[in-house]
């Protein structure tokens, strides 16, 4: 089946009377050309239609004659795609256009158009183009939507990267701190004990001279006499503190290294879902805000145990 007999098969479905159809579809190139012509020519009766088609079809810059008097209606029939024609000259231009040369008379009368008939035609393309029109516009809604849910998804999954990319980092700098503080720790605590070892000598040296029992034998002496007193270990040396953290969700019982700032200690509750803006500690009583977030757990003297409320 051909282009010309497709578009003339689709105005027929439409309601559209098959003569004006096949002047249309002979008149125009194209399905919405057709449309466009019928619509343009839906005032004009049949004979209209028909004188100015054939004034195409000859030479477009003379109108052709009208019919004689008497002249008995009748037309031709493409047998290659079924078209009708008034005039041979319908036929002939037709031939020109489509290349047919399989041509036969018919006795069929081509009847103009009523006005019921117009009407009818107008009401149907008026419903067709108004049809075409919701469906368009629903085609562009559905078409949103998909963009929109699209864009959304792609935001939610770009956010959920983010946010594990960030918590990834996070940890691996919170890994890095706490291994730099428990190596500065383990230095410190080196050099605190070559510096004790070094004055010990010294002092041992120096009982030798006056003599008299050295320092570290005094001591152990009274650690171990019937007193019975022992002295406890001081907060320095200790490495680690245990916190304590009473939250609006519970309590939670977390060790840190001494040297960890109150920073990195709310960083890990915020991790857990905890909103931190400051810490209170009952007795002695004390609040640690912002200010106090850079210092050490040392240096604030919650070494080696503290209870914090989290506010």
């Amino acid at each position: 089946m051909d282009k010309d007999s497709s578009d003339l098969d689709l105005l027929l479905s439409m309601g559209f009377e098959k003569h004006r159809a096949e002047i249309a579809v002979s008149e125009t190139s194209g399905l919405q050309g057709a449309i466009d012509w019928l619509e343009q020519n839906q005032e004009k009766s049949l004979e209209e239609i028909t004188v100015q088609a054939t004034s195409d079809e000859t030479d477009p810059s003379v109108e052709p004659a009208p019919l004689a008097a008497g002249e008995v209606p009748r037309s031709l029939v493409c047998n290659e795609c079924g078209k009708k024609f008034r005039s041979q000259e319908q036929a002939q231009f037709h031939a020109t256009k489509t290349e047919h040369v399989d041509f036969a008379e018919s006795t069929e009368e081509v009847n103009p158009l009523t006005k019921k008939d117009l009407d009818e035609l107008r009401e149907k393309l008026k419903q067709k183009k108004l049809a075409d029109q919701k469906a368009a516009e629903l085609e562009a809604r559905q078409a949103d939507a998909k963009r929109a849910m699209y864009r959304k998804t792609a935001e939610q999954a770009r956010d959920e990267l983010e946010k594990k990319e960030m918590t990834k980092l996070m940890k691996g700098k919170q890994k890095e701190k706490q291994d730099e503080i428990v190596a500065r720790t383990r230095v410190r605590a080196r050099l605190a004990a070559d510096k004790a070892e070094r004055q010990r000598k010294i002092e041992n040296e120096k009982a030798e001279r006056e003599g008299r029992a050295p320092a570290s034998e005094t001591v152990h002496l009274q650690s171990t006499s019937s007193l019975g007193v022992s002295t406890s270990k001081p907060a320095s040396a200790y490495t680690e503190t245990r916190l304590r953290l009473q939250t609006p969700g519970g309590s939670i019982s977390k060790s840190f290294a001494a040297e960890t700032t109150l920073f990195e200690v709310a960083s890990a509750l915020i991790e857990e879902g905890v909103e931190v803006k400051s810490f209170t500690q009952n007795f002695p009583k004390k609040v640690f805000d912002g200010v106090d977030f850079g210092q050490t757990l040392r240096e604030l003297g919650l070494v080696p145990s503290a209870l914090l409320i989290v506010r």
